[in-house]
């Protein structure tokens, strides 16, 4: 249908005071010769009611939450009209109205969508999601709704009510605002459009927001893997018997090197992981915590002699208990103890793994990738940087290859 006039009057029912002296506002949509009216459900002080915006003057607390209420209307009016017409079917003003004040009671919105997507990962927690994962989906949470109060002066918005430009204004608000990081504010945006696209699959939504939005590039680090020298420092370091969780942690990092196992694996496998093969030799197998992918090394001599120190029936993991903040401090002691300049991690190790003890022992890189358990070889790519060594090694062999190429001109 053509739509020749649409118009939205609020206005004041000044005859209809309530006991606070205050009069309710009521609206009117005129679509071309149709008109529908209908109650906003919110009363204002008339002396502050401007006729002309069809706002409160001033910037006293009721001005601000009135007004804020009111864009929220007016949004969802709007919606519902555009809504209309893409349907491209004839309709008149009390199918706007019906349309939008349903939205505003019964519809599933951006925010309630989010904190629907918060709830069901933190009830699967333990089954299929790592605990790890929760934070970042709920301050995901806690900056949209702030960036909504700040940007639209509203607690929630309708999936109706997004355009191109809300996510662009989010990234700003998040680098800008929050100071957050690239990598940081590209995983909220990448959360965003997950939202978007569930709503749209569930039917919240009548398109899927933000689908061709390119999220930012992240920012490669490169993984730091230990040199020889530093790896036999900390293999060798002689650390007091009565620190007993120092020599923990460094036997942990220690396994990690020999195995390519994170933190988050070391501490949960069992003796159900330990598999033995036809040859006799023993197999650790295991499913990531991050993805869930399986992820098989054989044990070298030296990783066998870790297990083999901390075996104890009475205990169902591997190696004993040791919480993540402890690790990392006592990386720092270790660091210490061994002579390291550079700042130590555990996750070095698995980057070890990749470059200093299989790299550069010829391993091929798809075969890294699955003691890693990654699902993709780029990554694995990542970590199992070229070093020196390798380098030097490799062109040694190339040129002793090529050394009866005779050329011919």
């Amino acid at each position: 249908m053509k739509v020749e006039k649409f118009k939205v009057l609020l206005y004041l029912r000044r005859s209809g005071l309530n006991k606070s002296g205050k009069a309710p506002v009521m609206g009117r949509i005129t679509v071309n010769r149709t008109m529908a009216q209908f109650s906003c459900k919110f009363s204002c002080t008339p002396d502050l009611w401007n006729p002309r915006e069809s706002r409160l003057n001033g910037k006293s607390r009721e001005a601000i939450e009135v007004n804020s209420k009111i864009e929220k209307l007016l949004l969802a009016v709007n919606t519902a009209f555009d809504s209309l017409v893409s349907r491209k079917t004839d309709f008149n003003a009390t199918d706007v109205k019906d349309l939008f004040q349903g939205s505003m009671e019964t519809q599933v919105t951006l925010m309630k969508m989010t904190d629907a997507v918060c709830a069901d990962l933190k009830a699967r927690i333990g089954i299929d999601r790592a605990k790890g994962t929760y934070p970042s989906y709920h301050y995901m949470r806690l900056t949209l709704g702030e960036f909504i109060e700040t940007k639209y002066r509203v607690k929630d918005m309708a999936f109706g009510q997004l355009t191109e430009q809300f996510i662009h204004d989010y990234q700003a608000f998040a680098m800008e605002n929050k100071g957050y990081a690239v990598d940081t504010v590209r995983h909220h945006l990448a959360i965003l459009k997950k939202i978007c696209r569930l709503a749209y699959k569930k039917g919240y939504s009548e398109k899927c927001h933000f689908q061709h939005f390119v999220l930012p590039k992240q920012s490669e680090h490169t993984p730091r893997a230990l040199s020889r020298e530093s790896f036999e420092k900390i293999r060798d370091v002689e650390i007091p018997p009565y620190r007993k969780t120092h020599i923990l942690a460094r036997d942990l990092f220690l396994f990690a090197c020999y195995t390519g196992v994170s933190y988050a694996d070391v501490v949960s496998i069992t003796n159900e992981n330990l598999f033995t093969d036809e040859d006799g030799a023993l197999w650790l197998k295991y499913r990531r915590k991050k993805n869930e992918h399986r992820a098989s090394v054989k044990l070298l001599p030296e990783a066998l002699t870790l297990l083999e120190k901390y075996k104890d029936e009475t205990r169902k993991t591997l190696f004993p208990t040791i919480y993540h903040s402890n690790m990392k401090r006592h990386m720092k002691a270790l660091a210490a103890l061994a002579g390291i300049k550079d700042d130590l991690c555990y996750h070095q190790a698995r980057h070890s793994f990749a470059s200093l003890i299989t790299l550069e022992a010829g391993v091929p890189i798809e075969t890294i990738s699955r003691m890693l358990g990654h699902s993709d070889i780029s990554t694995t790519q990542l970590y199992a940087r070229v070093s020196p060594k390798k380098l030097f090694e490799d062109m040694d062999k190339f040129i002793e290859a090529t050394g009866d190429f005779r050329l011919t001109i």
